[in-house]
């Protein structure tokens, strides 16, 4: 728990967050990740509060500015992504079933948009970032491991492979709003997995690609 000092010098446990509060930065997360998704990071956050069921004001309590609220979008995407790598690998049956839930549930949770909200002034050293992308690669990095020291996974992919190759193949298509459009993005992450299977039918150019070679090369 939380402790702040008071003026007596002793410590106190700081208030919780009450419940209502919580949800409704839940809810406003969950909006502004699919709104984002929509009309990207620059859309008006009239919409994101009519989305989230809150007023205005409730809004900007939470996230007084457009770079807080991305900066935490971006969190409660990759914390979300991450808790789901390690419920794969502990509750699939084995690695490649794991790996197989794992990406299509980040498709679902909207890894692909990141991307675009990654660009312009985001502050991409910030520790909690760092935190989260470290987080997430060993996650990904546990399903990987698993699945190739089982046979089950080709041992020329790496985290980095992976992660672009989803953020690649659910990235919503600029202007297009076509319905369904989820099924199509399955349907090729299912041919990315099958071809993640082992054996591996053909030799891969380069080498396998970590998280940290993404950020180097892009950041």
């Amino acid at each position: 728990m939380t402790r702040t000092s008071t003026s007596t010098g002793t410590t106190a446990a700081a208030p919780r967050p009450r419940a209502d509060a919580v949800r409704n930065r839940e809810r406003i997360l969950a909006a502004a990740r699919e709104v984002f998704v929509e009309h990207g990071s620059g859309a008006p956050f009239d919409e994101v509060a009519r989305r989230a069921g809150v007023g205005n004001a409730t809004l900007y309590r939470h996230f007084p500015d457009r770079a807080t609220l991305v900066h935490h979008v971006v969190l409660f995407v990759m914390d979300r992504v991450t808790a789901e790598a390690r419920r794969s690998l502990t509750e699939e049956p084995d690695a490649f079933a794991g790996l197989c839930r794992f990406t299509h549930t980040a498709a679902d949770e909207r890894i692909g948009a990141l991307c675009a909200m990654l660009g312009g002034d985001f502050d991409h050293e910030h520790p909690e970032l760092i935190s989260a992308r470290e987080q997430l690669a060993e996650a990904v990095e546990g399903l990987l491991t698993a699945g190739q020291g089982a046979g089950l996974i080709r041992t020329d992919v790496g985290v980095g492979d992976l992660m672009v190759a989803l953020s690649q193949l659910s990235r919503p298509l600029p202007g297009v709003t076509c319905i369904g459009v989820d099924t199509f993005v399955h349907r090729h992450l299912q041919l990315l997995l099958d071809g993640l299977r082992a054996p591996a039918r053909s030799v891969l150019p380069g080498e396998a690609a970590t998280l940290d070679d993404l950020r180097q090369k892009t950041v």
